[in-house]
């Protein structure tokens, strides 16, 4: 197993500084809108192209999984992200009047990396031999959350020292991160990986095929569950709670990720039971978010805001292993289908979120019940759209339920 120590050190590192990737970019878009003149819907278009191309390549991963060589392609994927985030600075510094192509070929390329990372990383995790896997699955996903706040640290400390027209910098230096992991994987050794067609195909067996189905909607809904908070916990702190933007980041989008972060550790020094695990995460998600939609206590909706990153947290790890302990052998072709289901959950949610606050706080109901409560109709439009939020954990519970009496009945381990 020391012979693999590298091997998963690498992992790790790749799986950290990915982090930058997501985090990073919205914090420039005010950035981008000055400088450029980049309208908002623009800037939103780059968010969605990243959470497409990683979808894409996510489908691609899952129909055509035998063609791949997922040795060379995990060691060159750090050196992906770097170029795309290269680009992302250096193109709109050549190209002013052109400088969201160049954001958005920047982005397109460093989303495949980040595709390519989650498809990949989690198998090779999976696939290196270890006295507790689950601890390994578990601290690979911790690491993102740390790297967010990290990430979220030093870009506001960059920007704040250094003002905001000097963003390429640190762009730069993120993009000079990778290659740290990438060198690290050039000279670790690989696990062999169990291709598709070693387990018999995505499904190989009509039971698996359903238990896997069950696996990709628990990891969609559990997706849906964290990313709509994250997304979104900056700005209803804001505009439905009051409270300052800089202190909403630092005490919402930073707590939130550290909260996240430390369950994950947590499950990795500690935990098992995963199907437990998994529903009490459901369940206490569903009741985070139905506080912060009916609650008009301030203090009580922004700690539930908080809780609902310690509720999250595994729900996505959580989920693969699930997979690995009731479906072993899957190979990579189920790994990227588990990557895809939990994409679409971080794409299609938020995005709900988005319409469901812009439909609600246009209509006559939020005028009224702006008046009867002694709100906006924003603020309408904002508990409207967490309490549509609660239903993806609420049908994560049904759809877990399920689960856990599916693998009980159909022993496939």
């Amino acid at each position: 197993m020391k012979h693999y120590n590298r091997t998963r050190f690498a992992c790790f590192s790749a799986y950290f500084t990915m982090s930058s990737v997501f985090c990073v970019p919205p914090l420039l878009f005010v950035t981008f809108r000055e400088l450029y003149g980049i309208s908002y819907t623009l800037l939103g278009t780059l968010v969605l192209t990243n959470f497409c191309t990683q979808l894409l390549v996510d489908l691609v991963f899952t129909a055509f999984s035998r063609h791949f060589d997922y040795k060379k392609i995990v060691r060159f994927t750090p050196l992906v992200t770097s170029l795309g985030l290269g680009l992302y600075a250096l193109l709109p510094t050549m190209f002013p009047s052109h400088a969201y192509i160049g954001l958005w070929i920047g982005t397109v390329i460093f989303s495949v990396a980040s595709g390519l990372s989650e498809v990949l990383l989690s198998p090779t995790i999976a696939a290196l031999p270890s006295e507790n896997p689950q601890r390994d699955m578990s601290m690979l996903h911790s690491l993102y959350a740390f790297g967010v706040v990290t990430m979220v640290l030093i870009s506001t400390l960059f920007l704040k020292v250094f003002s905001f027209e000097n963003w390429v910098y640190l762009i730069y230096f993120l993009a000079a991160l990778p290659v740290f992991s990438a060198v690290l994987f050039m000279f670790s050794p690989m696990p062999e990986f169990v291709s598709s067609e070693a387990s018999g195909g995505i499904s190989g067996t009509k039971k698996r095929a359903v238990g896997l189905a069950f696996c990709v909607g628990c990891i969609f809904f559990g997706s849906c569950a964290e990313n709509v908070m994250s997304n979104w916990i900056s700005s209803y702190m804001e505009n439905a709670l009051g409270i300052e933007k800089a202190l909403g980041d630092i005490l919402g989008v930073a707590m939130f990720a550290v909260l996240l972060g430390l369950m994950r550790i947590s499950y990795a020094r500690f935990g098992k039971r995963i199907f437990r695990v998994l529903l009490i995460g459901m369940s206490g998600a569903a009741a985070c978010y139905l506080v912060v939609a009916f609650s008009s206590n301030v203090v009580l909706a922004f700690v539930a805001c908080i809780l609902t990153g310690l509720c999250t947290s595994m729900l996505w790890p959580g989920s693969l292993i699930m997979m690995e302990e009731n479906l072993p052998g899957m190979g990579v072709a189920a790994y990227a289908l588990m990557a895809a289901g939990g994409d679409l959950g971080a794409s299609a949610a938020p995005q709900l979120m988005g319409v469901v606050i812009d439909t609600v706080a246009a209509s006559d109901f939020a005028k009224e019940a702006s008046v009867r409560l002694g709100i906006t109709a924003e603020q309408v439009g904002l508990k409207a759209g967490m309490l549509v939020t609660a239903l993806f954990p609420i049908i994560g519970v049904v759809v877990l339920l399920l689960a856990m009496r599916y693998f009980k009945k159909n022993r496939l381990t």
